[in-house]
């Protein structure tokens, strides 16, 4: 397992406990390939439902066939970001390894608050595992055998679907794994809910009930999780008492704590010669816990 380099390190250091993409990215944009990608084919923002945000790409390899798929869904607070932000290689680089290491890769747009408000999250992801299971055969994944994603914001929404069991439906793709990226909230009694009102709404007093920690530890669904030294401490605190709540129900999920790491750079660097995250993503996906 490469860790990361110590220039790199010593750039993200500077950056701190802050969410800075810019500054992120500026450390790996030239680490990543530039598009058209090798060995890798590419479909863009496919339609998996009516609004102009639910869109998805794909990557896989010609000939690709029975492969596990991994979902990413982006971070942004609720109300920003993007699967693939202009002019960069990222939310791409996390799908294209994916599609190079024996997967289907898929990369999520999601609805936005403030013009969608919970349980608009875990509404998408439904609808995207209900497109993976009449679709992603085609593209040589396997309906069966579908990891969830979720970094930042969006770890919450891959949260609340498996959480909540009224998001899951018939039509969908079972979850084989889920995989939580520096992710927040799951506990959203001790969270300072203010920051995301906009999208989880204005009343204090129905946050308690939007929270996903009970769910996770009642469910039997296979759990990374991965958060950085250089987290925010209240997001890094979540990944904490979540993997300290799933060990005191019995269950083992796989733990990964990248030191050196910010809130930014660890999908970021998935791709790199740093595989520290990506080895460990490969071998949840393989073994499957």
């Amino acid at each position: 397992m490469a860790q990361m380099p110590p220039d790199i390190a010593e750039k993200i250091a500077a950056i701190g406990r802050m969410v800075d993409p810019p500054k992120t990215y500026a450390v790996y944009t030239a680490l990543h390939d530039k598009e058209p990608y090798p060995n890798a084919v590419v479909t863009r923002d496919v339609k998996y439902g009516p609004d102009g945000l639910q869109a998805l790409d794909v990557f896989t390899q010609d000939g690709a066939s029975g492969r596990p798929v991994l979902v990413h869904l982006h971070g942004g607070g609720f109300e920003r970001g993007d699967k693939h932000p202009a002019g960069t290689p990222f939310g791409d680089n996390i799908v294209l390894w994916a599609a190079r290491n024996g997967m289907v890769g898929v990369n999520v747009n999601y609805r936005l608050a403030p013009k969608a408000q919970w349980p608009s999250g875990p509404e998408d992801v439904a609808a995207v595992l209900a497109w993976i299971k009449a679709n992603i055969k085609s593209f040589g994944g396997d309906p069966a055998r579908v990891f969830l994603l979720g970094w930042s914001a969006g770890g919450n929404h891959v949260a609340s679907y498996i959480a909540f069991p009224q998001f899951q439906k018939a039509d969908a793709s079972p979850v084989a794994g889920a995989i939580f990226l520096s992710a927040t909230p799951f506990d959203t009694t001790v969270y300072p809910m203010e920051t995301f009102a906009r999208y989880f709404g204005a009343d204090a007093s129905k946050y308690a009930a939007l929270s996903p920690m009970p769910g996770l530890v009642k469910s039997q669904v296979p759990t990374m999780i991965a958060y950085a030294g250089l987290d925010p401490p209240a997001i890094e605190a979540q990944s904490v008492g979540l993997i300290a709540a799933l060990k005191k129900a019995g269950r083992h999920p796989r733990s990964v704590f990248m030191k050196p790491h910010g809130h930014m750079s660890g999908g970021a660097s998935i791709g790199t010669q740093d595989t520290e995250l990506s080895e460990q993503i490969l071998a949840f996906v393989t073994t499957g816990q």
